[in-house]
């Protein structure tokens, strides 16, 4: 009797534990989390990205700006993806970038990307990423090893094709994705990125993204 008894109760809190995880969000998206997040503008691009913050009636958005620019927005955290694995992603393009390539080097733009980083040694460099984006062009699921890097996929969540100046969620799971794509075993991530770029196809992009978190389901 007290072995079924410690069964129900060991499945009881593993239920509980997995049912009350608690979300982990990524982004305030304040004017001073503005100011302090790590701004990184891609090397050769003519402009930055402009980036500035809202809200509506779902909570505070940032809205990026892309005239033939390209610049990051980046904040390290550590992330447990033994409990959280999933990223969680609210965001919107107003002004999409249709008619480019985007698996190639002249066409390697996105007017809404999330990069989820993995630091693998010592130089940025050797980091490895997921690069969840919001494609104007191919088709939800499709991936492919970015044209400047093999350590950056591009994994596509959503597209204009289907939600043009809509809002949208999305969610990935972000441990599989790195055993999928880079055949490791990731237990933490490192950082967060968020950017808008538009360097390559001198284009103007407009986006938005919102409510960036990581759940246990």
């Amino acid at each position: 009797m007290f072995k079924i008894f410690y069964i129900f109760i060991t499945s009881l809190l593993i239920f509980f534990n997995s049912a009350f995880a608690e979300n982990i969000n990524i982004f305030k998206f304040t004017e001073q989390e503005l100011r302090e997040l790590d701004v990184r503008k891609v090397r050769g691009a003519d402009n930055k990205t402009t980036y500035s913050v809202g809200s509506n009636k779902n909570g505070n958005f940032l809205k990026a700006v892309a005239d033939n620019a390209a610049s990051g927005l980046g904040k390290e955290v550590k992330i447990d993806l033994n409990k959280t694995p999933f990223i969680n992603i609210t965001w919107k393009i107003e002004k999409d970038l249709q008619g480019i390539n985007e698996n190639s080097k002249k066409g390697h733009d996105y007017a809404a990307r999330v990069f989820a980083v993995k630091k693998t040694g010592a130089t940025p460099l050797s980091n490895r990423a997921i690069n969840y984006v919001f494609s104007s062009n191919s088709e939800v699921g499709q991936s492919w090893p970015s044209p400047y890097t093999k350590k950056s996929i591009d994994n596509v969540l959503a597209t204009t094709k289907d939600n043009l100046n809509e809002w949208v969620t999305v969610k990935a799971n972000v441990k599989e994705d790195f055993k999928k794509f880079h055949d490791l075993d990731v237990k933490e991530l490192d950082g967060l990125a968020i950017m808008a770029d538009t360097d390559n196809s001198k284009k103007k992009s407009i986006s938005y993204f919102q409510n960036i978190y990581f759940s246990a389901d």
